[in-house]
């Protein structure tokens, strides 16, 4: 007799004991959110999602349905559930996720309340926008095993209590080079998912440049068939059509990403000189790059695709009327099918173009953006142009004076600083990917700098956001993207949406270790630094 009861008692503390893990596990989970949330408030229940959740939106609208749906097709291979998902003026007695409109200031058009009890999880939100960043919390929220894509045992828990988050920037971007290395739509996608997850909303795609041209563009059909013909070291190269791009753009738009194209001009242009002769203006080639910038010269002679990675050597004729018909129809195009309010321009590193031809090109195609009813971004060196246009802004990226001029002139600045912000800068120096020409940009280095003072001329006032470039001349697939961006593109969001008051490395490396799991689950295959205690 006295054996049971010593087994029971035994198997009452066990059971005790297991329950107060579990609640100490689901107490951490909120903690290790990145990017980190304006405040989090925690208590010790957590509410269990099951096939009878569903999800209730105080909206009948299909887009904003279809913001819920989204979440619902999201876990549904990992968890096995079909959540049901309809519109409901009123919010459920208990058991479901209930998304409704709320009016607080506060929030913005990005932020959100997520209040979650054992009962219910209520979403309050301005827009549709906060509820899909708060969804994208919840995902975090969830075990790692959420993200797989076959159907796992759960229990599938989350947290209770209450985060209010809003974002510190309303530009969080990323910049994927696919004009070096051409990738996939799918791989594009791909990529869509992985900035949407830690809640940036811009992907900048550099579509063209010495190496290829990537959009088709119908009035000059020879920029893809020839310019988009090969790539960095002699592949084939590849193209969007247009149809593929607005496929593109679509599905960003699902998820609260916008695509901003960009064209490089008057430099970074061979494929498009390849393509036309009658574009060009010096003999571009490498091996003449030094009497390039001696002596122009002006000849129509077809030139030679380029499969190489130095830079500086083309230009496009900046004072000739064919250019600017060519860059007008390009321009016209992409507009019509980006409903972004954006075009990229370029304008880095034309190191042949004369600074007597540089500044009023860049002036006049300023004005053609403008035209076709966009807002113009441009490297950090379109400053010197002779006006900036209304709304305008640059891409800091090199110099900080450049970006200064662009302040006094009305502009506002991005900041993609090469030595913290440039993806493609190798780790260390026995990275297997990348270039260090910037820096080597260790894990701790891509999150230890403040936007709003990393240079004295730019102040917080004056920064539209924060962008991570991620340079193709390296980087040929999907697995190599993954392997430059994590784990540093999930600090350089945190810069980009949470206070800086509140960061800390020494913090957000534990937080960061512990998404290890999750990254594995997404299938990320990311570099596991050695600074950070990566969480098995």
């Amino acid at each position: 007799m006295k054996f049971r009861s010593s087994l029971l008692l035994a198997i009452v503390l066990g059971a005790a004991m297991l329950s107060c893990s579990s609640k100490k596990t689901y107490k951490s989970t909120m903690h290790n959110l990145i990017p980190k949330p304006v405040s989090a408030n925690e208590t010790n229940e957590v509410f269990t999602l099951s096939d009878s959740t569903a999800i209730y939106v105080q909206s009948d609208s299909p887009a904003d349905l279809q913001v819920a749906q989204w979440f619902a097709d999201k876990i549904k291979p990992a968890t096995g559930f079909a959540l049901k998902v309809s519109a409901s003026k009123e919010a459920p007695k208990a058991g479901g996720i209930y998304l409704i409109y709320g009016t607080d200031s506060t929030l913005g058009d990005e932020g959100y309340e997520l209040n979650i009890s054992k009962d219910m999880v209520r979403i309050t939100a301005n827009t549709p926008a906060g509820w899909f960043y708060a969804l994208q919390t919840i995902r975090q929220l969830l075990p790692p095993d959420a993200e797989l894509g076959t159907t796992q045992k759960g229990p599938w828990q989350i947290a209770a209590g209450t985060i209010r988050d809003y974002p510190e920037y309303t530009y969080r971007g990323s910049m994927l080079d696919v004009a070096r290395h051409f990738f996939s739509v799918e791989d594009v996608k791909r990529y869509i998912d992985l900035i949407a997850a830690y809640k940036m909303n811009i992907l900048h795609l550099h579509l063209s440049d010495d190496q290829g041209w990537r959009i088709e563009i119908k009035s000059w059909p020879n920029l893809t068939s020839i310019g988009g013909s090969t790539e960095v070291g002699g592949g084939k190269g590849g193209f969007y059509t247009q149809e593929q791009y607005k496929d593109i753009v679509k599905y960003a738009q699902d998820r609260f990403v916008t695509i901003i194209p960009e064209i490089d001009m008057p430099g970074h242009t061979n494929a498009a000189l390849a393509s036309y002769p009658e574009l060009h203006s010096i003999d571009s080639s490498v091996a003449n790059l030094q009497k390039n910038m001696e002596q122009h010269k002006e000849t129509d002679t077809a030139i030679n695709l380029y499969t190489g990675t130095e830079v500086g050597f083309s230009t496009l004729r900046t004072h000739k009327e064919i250019t600017y018909k060519f860059i007008d129809d390009v321009i016209r195009e992409l507009a019509a099918i980006t409903p972004g309010p954006w075009i990229h321009i370029g304008g880095d590193e034309s190191h042949v173009t004369s600074k007597e031809d540089y500044i009023p090109f860049v002036t006049k195609v300023q004005q053609m953006v403008v035209a076709h009813g966009k807002k113009v971004i441009g490297w950090d060196e379109i400053a010197l142009s002779t006006t900036m246009q209304p709304n305008s802004a640059v891409q800091f990226w090199a110099d900080a004076d450049n970006s200064k001029l662009a302040v006094s002139k009305g502009a506002k600045v991005i900041m993609s600083p090469a030595k913290k912000a440039y993806l493609d800068m190798q780790y260390d120096s026995t990275t297997r990917l990348g270039l260090h020409w910037a820096a080597y940009i260790e894990v701790d280095s891509a999150y230890m700098w403040d936007p709003a003072n990393y240079a004295d001329s730019i102040r917080r006032e004056n920064i539209l956001g924060v962008e991570g470039a991620l340079w193709s001349e390296t980087i040929t697939k999907m697995d190599d993207i993954e392997y430059m961006v994590f784990p540093r593109l999930p600090g350089l969001a945190e810069l980009a949406w949470s206070p800086a008051a509140g960061r800390s490395w020494d913090e957000y490396k534990v937080r960061l270790g512990n998404q290890a799991p999750r990254f594995k689950a997404m299938g990320i295959d990311y570099y596991p630094s050695k600074l950070v205690p990566w969480k098995e």
